[in-house]
């Protein structure tokens, strides 16, 4: 199953670059989806949002702000698709 990751971000922010790096890093191992929002695209992402990018999110859950590296981000979404496998065989026997 393809994880939902969806970034917060904004044009010339080297830490939104740093991460943008880290998800296409871990997209040639792991199936993701991605998603790339500029938060400058709307007042109400700049509000909610303001200077506090890049914030990460996997499959609609808060999980990264500012920074992530490689072993952070597939330790995430392995373990996330555990529990998904889990829950999907727990329900299923």
């Amino acid at each position: 199953m393809k994880r939902k990751l969806t970034l917060y971000s904004r044009k010339d922010c080297c830490l939104c670059d740093d991460m943008k790096s880290i998800i296409a890093g871990v997209a040639l191992k792991i199936p993701i989806e991605i998603e790339i929002v500029d938060v400058d695209g709307t007042d109400e992402l700049r509000e909610k949002f303001g200077n506090e990018v890049p914030v990460l999110f996997i499959d609609g859950r808060k999980a990264f702000k500012y920074r992530v590296t490689i072993k952070q981000l597939e330790k995430r979404l392995v373990r996330r698709s555990a529990i998904s496998w889990l829950g999907s065989r727990a329900g299923g026997a």
